[in-house]
């Protein structure tokens, strides 16, 4: 069963009918009124549906295209729980950084730095590790080599990842050299 819930706000009709092909959805779903809408700040990976944008709300699929058929009005809340898994988990917080997975990219306030396949997986590789990360492990587990071999790859990935962060957010402590590895800071 999918985590994501539903949330319908003042559209009856709607509930009665997803409560008549229950067992054909795969989502949660509730109605509330306007006396529930304070608690929804409580409730996690909601969309709310409704016939009309309700203010300082986010989530909301306003629909308002009448008579429409019950796929198509199905496959736009399905649609709009795949758009929010995905931003979900493209972003990624480092330390004071956004690391967008999906568009390759890195951020700052209004700084941006694009970055290769190599580089997102070598940074979220390395935070992801409590401690340091030891050169071979990068070599192993990112670029798949064998540890037998003696290549200087990841030394080097490394190295102008380094001068590229340097250069773009003024940042010489992102990536740090331990005497076994490297390491990103958790906190800043």
């Amino acid at each position: 069963m999918n985590s994501h819930n539903l949330i319908i706000y003042e559209f009856e009709e709607l509930y009665k009918i997803l409560i008549e092909i229950k067992k054909d959805i795969n989502f949660k779903f509730e109605k509330i009124n306007k006396e529930n809408l304070p608690e929804l700040n409580s409730k996690l990976n909601y969309l709310i549906f409704t016939k009309k944008k309700i203010p300082g709300l986010d989530n909301q699929i306003v629909f308002n295209h009448f008579p429409v058929s019950i796929f198509k009005l199905l496959e736009k809340i399905n649609i709009e729980f795949i758009k929010r898994s995905f931003h979900e988990q493209s972003d990624m917080a480092i330390g004071n950084y956004k690391l967008n997975l999906n568009a390759r990219e890195m951020s700052f306030g209004d700084k941006k730095l694009k970055l290769t396949e190599k580089e997102i997986d070598s940074i979220v590789y390395i935070f992801k590790v409590a401690g340091s990360v030891k050169i071979q492990e990068l070599q192993s587990n990112v670029w798949g080599y064998q540890s037998k071999l003696e290549t200087h790859t990841v030394e080097t990935h490394i190295y102008r990842l380094r001068k590229k962060i340097l250069k773009t957010f003024n940042d010489e402590n992102f990536i740090i050299s331990k005497k076994d590895g490297y390491e990103i800071q958790k906190k800043k």
